[in-house]
């Protein structure tokens, strides 16, 4: 642990762009010239490989990287089974779908001295993730820094705070994660919270498929949305003290822990593109239209994880970050919509500009396929006799989760005590206006 958190969050420095082959030593001469496995690694290092992809993928979609670490990672004894929690991992099998439209409050302060693992709870998801499909929908409340280290072998982990910043530890260096930022944690990266803040708070989504990229720009051209060169990766940053230190690993959908004598992020040096990264959603450029209409929401995608179908993701990132509203004869809320894609919506601050009341920082939406939504009576109202000048949206940071099949929620988040019973309500009194 670091004594002075903040301090440390300062004082770091980053690797800059998207997918790039980054290399990275803390101390000078720990990288071997050449070659990736050397007969002898430089300063008694040990050399490793850690694979995020088959190794006959194809070389644009390959993700992987050389760690040279005081000790290999097969130096541990054996993981034994131990509590989940409210985590839980798809198949979601103890629900059916649900096909109304649901919101929820945030997550009630957590027991002390919870830390980020034992505060993330589940509210649903989709598809297998021992067949590496769909994703899972978790929040977070978090008032202790963890002692222990985790790693996930379902999945890469987004974490996008709420309230509350975050220290990073992982095996590649530190990062600082704040609220309007997020960060990505690959699949099987061991990684540590250490909290900014007296308590923190936040959306994660586990993604079970292919790695998050960053999407096709197709018409748009060579630049807009999230630029590559705004994405931030660790410099390399290594821990040498012994000691017991308990190592959690998800696999298969349980946790599974093991004792070890070292820390395992004791990786000296490290080149490769299957990193952990920081973005920050306000430099999100942002397309919209200059003319009429509305863009679909397709134009705010930070991320997306393809599936096995051209053009359909398993999951797709996306923000609503501030941007001007210019668009003539216009209705400009987000139209009403019924969506083949489900839809998960949290707020980061401030307000949402489809809903006047009831969607609050911290809280969440879902919308399933096909299950019809919009704005709600009084932003309609609002909306349709607004005199439409240049309108900036600065007010609010909105997202979300948006996936190819149905998310399927966990019984505890069906039952939660801060599931809002009367969601429906928000479209009452929406009257006909039809005049013949």
């Amino acid at each position: 642990m670091s004594g002075d958190p903040r301090k440390t969050a300062a004082g770091l420095s980053y690797l800059t762009g998207f997918g790039n082959e980054h290399a990275s030593e803390a101390v000078p001469g720990a990288l071997p010239e050449g070659r990736n496995s050397p007969q002898r690694a430089p300063l008694g290092l040990y050399a490793e490989q850690l694979s995020g992809s088959a190794f006959t993928e194809p070389r644009a979609h390959n993700r992987r990287s050389w760690l040279y670490r005081i000790r290999p990672s097969a130096a541990h004894p054996a993981f034994t089974r131990t509590d989940n929690g409210a985590l839980r991992t798809a198949p979601f099998t103890e629900s059916v779908p649900d096909p109304n439209r649901l919101r929820w409050n945030p997550l009630p302060e957590p027991p002390v001295g919870t830390d980020f693992l034992a505060g993330l709870w589940t509210l649903g998801g989709n598809g297998d993730a021992a067949q590496r499909t769909g994703m899972a929908v978790h929040l977070y409340h978090a008032n202790s820094s963890m002692e222990r280290v985790f790693s996930d072998a379902d999945g890469e982990l987004l974490i996008v705070p709420e309230r509350g910043g975050l220290l990073l530890h992982t095996e590649f260096g530190r990062l600082q994660v704040e609220p309007a930022h997020v960060a990505l944690v690959p699949r099987g990266v061991r990684f540590r919270v250490e909290l900014l803040d007296e308590s923190a708070r936040g959306y994660v989504c586990e993604n079970y498929g292919a790695p998050f990229r960053l999407p096709d720009l197709g018409p748009i051209g060579a630049n807009g949305l999230a630029n590559a060169r705004d994405f931030r990766a660790p410099v390399a940053a290594y821990e040498e003290a012994a000691g017991p230190v308990e190592v959690v690993n998800k696999f298969c959908g349980n946790l599974w822990a093991a004792t070890y004598d070292h820390s395992p992020l004791d990786v000296v040096a490290w080149h490769g593109n299957h990193v952990p990264y920081v973005y920050d959603l306000r430099r999100f450029n942002v397309i919209g239209s200059i003319s009429y209409d509305h863009p679909d929401p397709s134009v705010f995608t930070v991320l997306t994880s393809p599936s096995d179908t051209p053009g359909l993701a398993g999951v797709d990132f996306v923000v609503f970050a501030p941007r001007w509203l210019v668009g003539e004869d216009t209705f400009r809320p987000p139209y009403f919509h019924r969506n083949v894609m489900s839809e998960y919506m949290g707020l980061i601050e401030g307000a949402y500009d489809a809903k006047a009341e009831g969607f609050v920082p911290g809280g969440g939406s879902l919308h399933n396929m096909m299950s019809a939504h919009g704005p709600d009576r009084e932003t309609f109202d609002r909306a349709s006799t607004a005199e439409l000048t240049p309108q900036k949206i600065d007010d609010g940071l909105a997202f979300m989760f948006e996936t190819r099949w149905p998310v399927t929620l966990t019984p505890h988040a069906a039952g939660a005590d801060h599931l809002q019973p009367c969601y429906d309500d928000v479209w009452r009194g929406l009257e006909p206006h039809f005049r013949a």
